[in-house]
């Protein structure tokens, strides 16, 4: 698994000890794609570490294969994510300091590991995605994942993954505990009308804000 630290005042890395966000990108990306995501959220301080996926995907990078066959790849890159997260507390980096993103296949398996860990994270943010088995992940929640804070936004004209289809899931992990601030805008299968509400969650994570 390749990684890259981009700090965002794109200077060297922050020593260990400091904070984190942890980026997960979408089918076919890669760590590259977000580039732009340290100067837009301009948190000082905060080190950020983009991930690429691991099976090569038309340029890119997918962290499972295509419905009906995702299965394989969802559990493999949930066995990934954790070996990750040993290596980044090794590395001096405290659960406690870091925040999880994903967009997309990035936010499937934010919610897929995160939902499970029992690292005490800062907390964890999804956009435009959707849960592999929400039945089965519902009965997995672990309880300091119950503790964190989440956010998971959608857009209602989402052309590939449908808004309802994704809120239905959503509601399922809320009825089973998990403290999901589920919310909708307007707008298609990216980031835009949500971005200041994801760097005000992600400030307030890594602070230690209240929801």
């Amino acid at each position: 698994m390749k990684i890259e630290t981009l700090p965002c005042d794109w200077g060297a890395p922050q020593e260990p000890n400091g904070q984190l966000v942890v980026v997960l990108h979408g089918r076919g990306d890669s760590s590259e794609g977000f580039h732009w995501m340290p100067g837009a959220m301009a948190l000082p301080g905060v080190s950020w570490l983009l991930v690429n996926a691991p099976d090569p995907w038309y340029g890119g990078y997918s962290w499972y294969d295509l419905p009906p066959n995702q299965a394989r790849g969802v559990f493999r890159s949930r066995e990934l994510l954790e070996r990750l997260f040993d290596e980044i507390e090794g590395q001096g980096f405290a659960p406690e300091q870091t925040v999880l993103f994903g967009f997309s296949q990035g936010c499937l398996m934010t919610l897929e590991w995160g939902a499970r860990s029992e690292r005490p994270l800062a907390g964890c943010i999804g956009v435009s995605g959707y849960v592999y088995d929400p039945h089965a992940l519902a009965l997995e929640l672990s309880d300091a994942a119950r503790s964190r804070r989440w956010l998971v936004t959608h857009g209602t004209q989402d052309e590939v993954l449908p808004h309802d289809v994704t809120a239905a899931q959503v509601q399922t992990l809320i009825d089973a505990g998990l403290p999901l601030d589920f919310r909708s805008y307007a707008k298609t299968h990216t980031i835009g009308p949500d971005l200041q509400d994801i760097r005000d969650a992600m400030e307030g994570m890594l602070l230690g804000l209240p929801a």
